[in-house]
């Protein structure tokens, strides 16, 4: 769905809009900083499988997708990031990571923070990696009707490697212990953030 039919559509409703060309951006926050948006107005937009069925998880640039609450809120089995594989025919002509967060358009559910209902406004890509639309919240829910839920929290999608303590050991048969590496991560290990962060439009930078 290109720019111009994203405003074809809110025109039809008679829903106020903003559309703002900037240079080429491909995450949330890279985003909002280019086109002088607040964070927290700018939507990330993640493509997610819940119990086997895609949808939308809608939430702030400043903030990360939490699956565990997803999976909480939805009443799922199951809930991931869905791969790029899954969803690359579903979005019509957006170019990858920029769809807008209108899972009605695609015939699937989306899942909105709350956090971002609170805000006046909410700014989401519009099919392109240089295309904006800004719009008042309230109009945007008539028109996609999300369920709006808990799901974002503050933190980085991905954690550092840290080095793990050696444990404890008798004085006598002490031995320089070498720091191993373990892997830690958030739920939301982003494969996709192609789409979602790249900007896709339904967690952080």
């Amino acid at each position: 769905m290109s720019a111009r039919r994203i405003q074809d559509l809110l025109a039809s409703n008679n829903a106020s809009y903003r559309a703002i060309k900037h240079d080429p951006a491909f995450t949330a926050q890279e985003v909002a900083q280019s086109t002088h948006v607040p964070g927290k107005y700018m939507a990330k937009t993640l493509v997610v499988c819940i119990d086997g069925h895609l949808a939308l998880a809608v939430v702030p640039a400043t903030k990360r997708l939490d699956l565990t609450l997803l999976r909480s809120q939805a009443a799922a089995k199951e809930v991931r990031l869905a791969d790029e594989s899954e969803f690359e025919e579903c979005f019509g002509d957006c170019e990858v990571g920029t769809a807008p967060p209108f899972g009605n358009l695609f015939g699937i559910r989306t899942f909105v923070d709350v956090g971002m209902a609170m805000q006046e406004e909410i700014a989401f890509n519009a099919g392109t990696h240089t295309d904006v639309v800004i719009m008042r919240f309230a109009d945007y829910s008539a028109l996609v009707k999300p369920l709006m839920v808990q799901i974002a929290v503050e933190g980085p999608a991905v954690r550092r490697l840290e080095p793990a303590r050696a444990p404890a050991r008798p004085a006598a048969r002490a031995k320089t212990a070498t720091p191993q590496l373990q892997w830690s991560q958030s739920d939301e290990t982003t494969p996709q953030d192609g789409w979602s962060e790249r900007i896709q439009h339904a967690g952080a930078d």
